[in-house]
């Protein structure tokens, strides 16, 4: 497995991995079933947006963001989704701390998701990989100007994870 930047010949099959309208929404919050090409493709077009793919060999298999935050001094990874028919294979974590390290690389320790809030897989997902929950008080302030009260997620410091990369 191998994480890449994202090429836009791949959007089309990045836009077909959502199989619901619930699951486009609990994805990336659109309403739209399917998603286009085009709103994929658009994602990119923010300098503070680096996507990338998941790939063994060439066949990608997880798509995910880091969106870069200079001012914060923080980083936010979003819009994790992996190919349907892979799903359950532990890519979903592999994804989340492959994404986990270029934003170590890059220079940021702070590290945040976002989860809406049905989407319990996903959340599984990311206490597993490493996140915990942000304080609740903090989770409020940022939900106050969201569309869902989201589950905000943050890495959780080195110190506080077992040898296997799991939070004590």
């Amino acid at each position: 497995m191998e994480l890449r930047p994202f090429a836009p010949p791949h959007a089309s099959t990045v836009a077909g991995w959502p199989t619901s309208a619930e699951e486009v929404l609990m994805w990336c919050g659109r309403h739209a079933f399917p998603l286009s090409e085009r709103t994929v493709r658009a994602w990119h077009e923010d300098d503070d947006v680096r996507a990338h793919l998941l790939v063994e060999g060439d066949e990608p298999l997880a798509y995910g963001e880091l969106w870069f935050d200079e001012e914060e001094d923080e980083v936010e990874l979003a819009r994790l989704i992996v190919d349907p028919r892979v799903r359950g294979e532990g890519l979903g974590r592999e994804l989340v701390t492959a994404l986990l390290a270029r934003a170590v690389e890059a220079g940021f320790d702070d590290v945040f998701m976002r989860v809406h809030p049905d989407n319990d897989r996903a959340l599984r997902c990311y206490l597993g990989a490493g996140f915990v929950p942000v304080d609740p008080a903090l989770a409020e302030s940022w939900n106050a100007v969201q569309p869902v009260p989201y589950t905000w997620l943050r890495n959780a410091p080195a110190e506080a994870r077992a040898p296997d990369g799991r939070t004590a």
